[in-house]
């Protein structure tokens, strides 16, 4: 029996999902190790493997694929412990990475410092070389310039070197020397040009994204080296992907030359699981949130297609590559409680994180959490957690919101636990609005998926601030981001900078470009062993009226690109610009201008067969595991509500709110205002009595994924 293994590796757990060629499914939780997080890595599969009774090295050897998320990008770029970088730019544009676009991002703000930049100033050179802007050389490149730049990088022992010329989108061939030449002379430096990162127009856009590959480059180089290192110990012979932050997958070889395609890596695999979970329901439209221990994550999905954006950011640094449109912020399970300089209650951004956590975990933590409000008002199990496996002491939660929040509040331990709470969903439905009405779209409208080990605690709350009627919490909700990335297909993207008019633009080249790319995605696929029935392409135009700053990306179709057929495009470009913005000019016939064409080249691989129902049904009376007093927030009071296994047989039942449903790697809490409905498969669809009175009834029957 073979196996595909997702391993998302979070701020505090590390998820693990283990699927077989038949359905039979493994879930498990372990705590992440920062200091190495391939150490959780390695440990998790040997737990999965006990979990299944199976020798370890007889599991292995059943694995055919895992597919890796890691935020070790991420998480460099957050903490700033990068590599010692250095930037060989074009003479006169040595400050343009601390410039940025010469805007500062809070005009009115008078305290606002710029973020300090991954390069210092002291380690930027300049050469003598010009290319124009149509891509003829001005100045020539002489590589004799980079000797004594050489010197001094081996002298400051640098560790990284990014590339960055004026208008090599245009002509690389400068670039191309600088790299040849360093990459002989710097023998064990990580050395990068912004052709092989982002050879698109806008330099401030190219040269961050450049700096933060470099950057990035070492660190992550270094984990998947000593990553493969283990897997080879422990003689692992399947294939190792990694998750991309446009939502597909590619190989350690890739994201050790690229590293800047991992920044949203685990992130990124949610949206690709909502899409596969809302079709099942008959949704073609739906918002994933994910919230772990550190972080909460939104996302969209339209028309069953994740919604992408080459418009991002991580710690104030720019990434112009494409990536799944996520808005993060901090709301997690290990979010600390706060009073601040006003005397009210905050939640986050500070987490606890998986070291030393939330203080009921009794790791050394010292500051109230959402976790520790959490268990005290009666959303958790103290001695069921992760199945029982981490004992929670609800004592210590009670000591620490008291002393630590509620003497200064002047309200009692539960009265601050609830306004924890409260403040935490809130601030959960605000990014859900940023992610959603703050582009164009009402959340109402689209189908609430919930995922992270904390997320289906919440999401009552969250969903009744927001108005939304219907959520549903996926049988793999508590590692959906792991399920997500065995959903992933392999996926590249490609750019190439064009600017002109529509009136003047040249048919011949702008066929011609899409075709090279065509070509170099169809090759690179064919070397990851993907046939070319299972291709797929996706061409998307840059766009915008003339005059505008701003350009609307637009997916259109092949046969417009190869039949140059513009009316179309026109067409729906007026469309998207008028959902985006509120208005279009078409009636004004005002020109349009191309500044990129991209295309997205993708790789059908082969999904697991993921839902498998768990055998004859039991009566829901069966499935009552207590009595427990939880905290109702319509009641504002603690109430004694029914818990529920929820892992065992229900499919079929329906949980009346209150309720709490208990599984070994996560709780869904049901409030007043919600029914539950249990499918055969073990969701939870979570809906508004109100709205519903008559039950909920799915759109279509859920099936499953290899009869969909």
């Amino acid at each position: 029996m073979k196996f595909k293994v997702g391993i998302d590796i979070g701020g505090t757990f590390t998820d693990i999902i283990a699927i077989s060629e038949t359905g039979d499914t493994t879930v498990h939780k372990i705590l992440s190790t920062p200091e190495d997080p391939s150490i959780g890595f390695i440990n998790g599969l040997r737990e999965v493997a006990e979990m299944r009774s199976t020798g370890f090295e007889t599991f292995l050897s059943s694995v055919d694929t895992i597919v890796h998320g890691t935020t070790v990008a991420t998480n460099a770029l957050l903490t700033l412990k990068g590599a010692k970088t250095a930037l060989i730019t074009t003479k006169g544009f040595r400050d343009a990475l601390e410039m940025r676009r010469g805007i500062r991002e809070e005009q009115f703000n008078n305290h606002y410092r710029n973020v300090v930049p991954l390069v210092p100033r002291y380690l930027r050179f300049t050469v003598d070389e010009r290319i124009s802007a149509e891509g003829k050389v001005v100045k020539k490149f002489n590589t004799n310039e980079l000797v004594p730049i050489i010197k001094k990088l081996k002298k400051e022992k640098v560790e990284s070197v990014c590339i960055c010329f004026m208008n090599s989108f245009k002509n690389a061939a400068h670039e191309k020397q600088a790299v040849t030449f360093l990459r002989k002379n710097l023998p064990g430096i990580f050395v990068t040009a912004s052709f092989e990162v982002l050879p698109s127009i806008r330099f401030y856009e190219r040269v961050s994204t450049t700096a933060v590959n470099a950057f990035i480059g070492p660190i992550v180089a270094n984990y998947f080296d000593n990553l493969i290192k283990k897997l080879e110990i422990i003689r692992f012979k399947g294939t190792l992907l990694v998750m991309q932050s446009n939502g597909g997958v590619v190989t350690p070889e890739v994201v050790k030359k690229i590293p800047a395609v991992t920044v949203l890596s685990g992130p990124a695999a949610a949206p690709t699981a909502g899409a596969f979970y809302s079709s099942l329901l008959g949704y073609k439209n739906c918002i994933t949130v994910d919230m772990g221990g550190t972080s909460f994550d939104a996302a969209l999905v339209i028309d069953h297609q994740c919604v992408t954006s080459t418009d991002g950011s991580i710690n104030r640094y720019r990434i112009a590559l494409p990536s799944l449109d996520i808005i993060t912020i901090g709301a997690g399970g290990g979010s600390i409680g706060w009073i601040d300089n006003g005397g009210l209650l905050r939640m986050g951004p500070q987490s606890a994180g998986a070291m030393p956590g939330p203080v009921c975990y009794e790791r050394g933590g010292k500051m109230p959490t959402c976790t520790d409000a959490d268990l005290i008002l009666g959303y958790l199990n103290p001695h069921f957690f992760a199945g029982g496996k981490l004992k929670l002491n609800k004592t210590k939660a009670e000591k620490i919101i008291q002393t630590e929040l509620a003497d200064k509040l002047g309200l009692s331990t539960l009265e601050t636990a609830a306004g924890m709470f409260r403040i935490i969903n809130n601030n959960m439905a605000q990014g859900v609005r940023e992610i959603s009405v703050e582009r164009g779209y009402d959340p109402r409208e689209f189908l609430f998926i919930v995922a992270g080990g904390a997320g289906s605690i919440h999401s009552s709350e969250i969903c009744k601030e927001l108005e939304i009627s219907v959520f549903v919490v996926p049988n793999v909700s508590s590692i959906f981001c792991a399920a997500g990335m065995l959903l992933g297909d392999l996926k590249h993207d490609f750019i190439r900078s064009y600017f002109s008019s529509f009136s003047k633009i040249d048919k011949k080249y702008f066929i011609t470009i899409f075709n090279e790319m065509k070509k170099e995605g169809m090759e690179t696929l064919l070397h990851e062993g993907v046939k070319e029935k299972d291709m797929e392409l996706f061409p998307v135009l840059d766009m915008r009226y003339a005059g505008q700053y701003h350009e609307v990306p637009l997916q259109v179709e092949w046969s417009d690109v190869v039949n140059f057929n513009l009316s179309n495009v026109f067409e729906a470009f007026h469309k998207e610009h008028n959902r985006q913005f509120g208005y279009s000019l078409k009636e004004e016939e005002t020109e349009m201008e191309l500044i990129n064409v991209r295309l997205r080249v993708i790789g059908k691989t082969e999904k697991p067969k993921f839902l498998s129902s768990k055998g004859k049904a039991i009566s829901l009376e069966k499935a009552v595991k207590e009595k427990r007093k939880v905290y109702i927030p319509e009641l504002n009071e603690l109430k004694l509500i029914p818990v529920f296994d929820g892992d065992l047989p229900i499919g079929g039942s329906v949980i009346h709110g209150p309720a709490v449903i208990e599984k070994i790697t996560t709780s869904v809490f049901i409030s007043n205002k919600y029914d539950c409905l249990v499918d055969d498969f073990g969701s939870f669809i979570v809906y508004e009595k109100e709205k519903y009175p008559g039950g909920f009834q799915p759109k279509q029957k859920l099936v499953d994924v290899n009869e969909n």
